[in-house]
């Protein structure tokens, strides 16, 4: 199911390349949080309206702003830089999630984790390759998108309290579609019959492979699933070459290398802490 669930996440990432090929990105997002609306509401109406019920609202609307804009920047960086690279740069956002965890939550970590985030950030290095190539406005939206996806993460990290993960999901795609709608119209044209199928592939893969990623995690603990992460850049890049002619250079393979064995580290370290913490509810501080 994981393998699926990154697959179908690959393959929105094509059909919203192919989509912001004859729309503008504006609406692309839209759409993305529009659809998906429609894909759910079945979803809410099965399991009855108490299961979105907000307990928090600032926090639901606080995450879908600062969402809205990640996706803004990933959309735009599909359209600027090849598949593969900016999968590789979203590597990051794990490593972004420790740094605000520690930031915004207080949480303490020791000297193994901040290795493995500055190995991380190397990683990224590797790519962008500052001093030696012109760093391109597509591969910098790419890591303002990680960062706020970790910036979102964190913040569901807090709804998860009290809030149903329906809700969660649900009341996300609810308020980001009036927020890109407002942009879209701007620059609004309507879709022809192929945008539409590149549109729906969106929704739907991204929709399915969400439901399959929650259920894969439901199943194994996440730390067990990791490793597969990295699937993603081999399935971007034999997509990417066959539907867009795209090949990555050697350094988007060692850097996204790089930054996936961090985070990967970073998660295990994680989840190794968690388990060591539970005898004792009272502590608070990691021990790594």
């Amino acid at each position: 199911m994981m393998l699926v669930a990154l697959l179908l996440f690959t393959l929105m990432g094509v059909f919203i390349k192919l989509s912001a090929e004859r729309l503008p990105v504006m609406e692309v997002v839209f759409f993305r949080n529009f659809l998906a609306v429609i894909l759910l509401l079945p979803l809410v109406w099965h399991a009855g309206i108490a299961s979105i019920r907000m307990n928090r609202p600032k926090l639901f609307i606080g995450r879908a702003v600062i969402n809205a804009i990640g996706m803004i920047c990933g959309f735009t960086s599909l359209t600027m830089i090849p598949l593969a690279e900016n999968t590789a740069l979203t590597f990051t956002s794990p490593i972004f999630v420790t740094i605000g965890a520690v930031i915004f939550l207080g949480e303490v970590i020791r000297l193994r984790r901040v290795m493995a985030i500055l190995f991380g950030l190397f990683g990224a290095l590797v790519i962008l390759r500052p001093g030696f190539t012109e760093v391109s406005l597509g591969a910098l939206l790419a890591l303002a998108s990680a960062l706020t996806i970790a910036l979102a993460s964190l913040l569901v990290k807090k709804m998860t309290e009290t809030e149903t993960s329906i809700a969660i999901v649900f009341w996300m795609v609810m308020i980001q579609t009036p927020l890109t709608l407002i942009p879209s119209a701007m620059v609004w044209q309507w879709p022809d019959q192929l945008s539409w199928v590149f549109l729906w592939g969106m929704a739907l893969c991204g929709t399915v492979a969400h439901i399959l990623f929650t259920k894969a995690c439901g199943l194994v603990e996440i730390t067990s699933l990791q490793p597969l992460e990295f699937a993603k850049l081999p399935f971007s890049v034999v997509l990417a070459w066959l539907i867009f002619g795209e090949w990555p250079e050697i350094w988007v393979w060692i850097g996204g290398a790089v930054i996936f064995a961090a985070t990967a580290y970073i998660t295990r370290r994680e989840a190794v802490a968690r388990r060591s913490l539970k005898p004792n509810h009272g502590q608070k501080e990691s021990r790594l």
